[in-house]
C-alpha cells in the first residue's frame, strides 16, 4: 500500500491507499470546518479569501489566509523532501517519516484541541493544513500522480472526463485502463465523503478526539503494511527454497 512506487505499484495498491487516506481527509476535513470553522483539506478557498482582503486593503486580515496556504505548502514541502532523503538510503522506509509525523500531528491537535479550538483556532487551522499537505504530497510521490486525497475539485472534473471518454474510446484494453481509472476516482470521493460522515457524528460525540481516532488508523495501516510485506518476502523465501 505504501511502499510500493513507480512501475511495481498495481490498482489494488492505490486503492487500499486511496481508501485509508481520503477517510481521513474526509474526518479532518468537517472536524477542521465543524471546530475552527476552518477549511484544512486544501487552500482554493483560503485564495479568494486572501484576494478579498487585499482588495479591501486589510492586508494584516489576510496574512492569516496567506499561511493557511504557506502551511499547506510547507507540510507538502516537508514530506518531499524527507521521501527523498530517506529513499536514498532505502526506499523501504521513505514513507514511514512523513506518516509518523501525520500521526502526532493528529494525535495532539486531537487531545489540546478542545481547549485550542477557542483560544487558539488558527494554530489547529495551521497544524492540520500541514499535515495534510504532508499526506497529499506523500500519496501523490508514491501513486506517481495517480492519487490525490485532500481535495475533490480535480477528482471530479477527471471524472467527469473519463466518463464521456467512455463513449469514445472502443478498443478493451483502453476501456480496461479507463474504467479502472474511474474505480481509483469513485473510491477517493466515496471515502472522503463516508470519513465527513462518521467525522462528523463521531465529533458530535466525541469532539475533537475523533482525530486522534483518525491517527490511530493511520498508525494500523502502516503497521498492516509493514506485516503484510513481512509475510510475503516469507512466502517468497519458502518458494525459493
Amino acid at each position: 500500500m505504501f511502499r510500493h512506487r513507480g512501475k511495481t505499484r498495481t490498482l489494488s495498491h492505490n486503492l487500499q491507499i486511496a481508501s485509508l487516506l481520503s477517510f481521513i481527509a474526509g474526518i479532518v476535513n468537517v472536524v477542521g470546518f465543524l471546530s475552527v470553522q476552518r477549511l484544512t483539506t486544501n487552500v482554493t478557498g483560503h485564495f479568494a479569501y486572501l484576494m478579498e482582503e487585499f482588495l479591501r486593503f486589510s492586508f494584516w486580515k489576510g496574512l492569516v489566509y496567506f499561511l493557511y496556504i504557506l502551511f499547506f505548502l510547507f507540510g507538502a514541502f516537508c514530506a518531499s523532501l524527507v521521501t527523498e532523503l530517506v529513499s536514498r538510503k532505502s526506499e523501504r522506509y521513505m514513507y514511514v517519516a512523513p506518516v509518523i509525523m501525520e500521526c502526532l500531528i493528529l494525535f495532539t491537535i486531537g487531545y489540546v484541541g478542545a481547549d485550542w479550538s477557542v483560544t487558539h483556532p488558527d494554530t489547529i487551522a495551521f497544524s492540520l493544513l500541514f499535515a495534510m499537505g504532508l499526506q497529499n504530497s506523500l500519496v501523490t510521490s508514491i501513486s506517481s500522480s495517480n492519487v490525490r486525497t485532500t481535495h475533490l475539485t480535480g477528482l471530479f472534473t477527471d471524472l467527469g472526463i473519463e466518463l464521456s471518454q467512455l463513449f469514445i474510446y472502443k478498443s478493451p484494453e483502453q476501456k480496461k485502463i479507463l474504467l479502472s481509472s474511474i474505480r481509483l476516482h469513485i473510491t477517493i470521493i466515496t471515502f472522503f465523503f463516508t470519513g465527513g460522515i462518521v467525522g462528523g457524528f463521531a465529533f458530535d460525540r466525541i469532539g475533537m478526539m475523533v482525530l486522534m481516532i483518525s491517527a490511530f488508523l493511520l498508525l494500523l495501516g502502516l503497521i498492516y503494511d509493514g506485516i503484510r510485506f513481512k509475510v510475503i518476502q516469507f512466502h517468497r523465501k519458502r518458494t525459493h527454497r
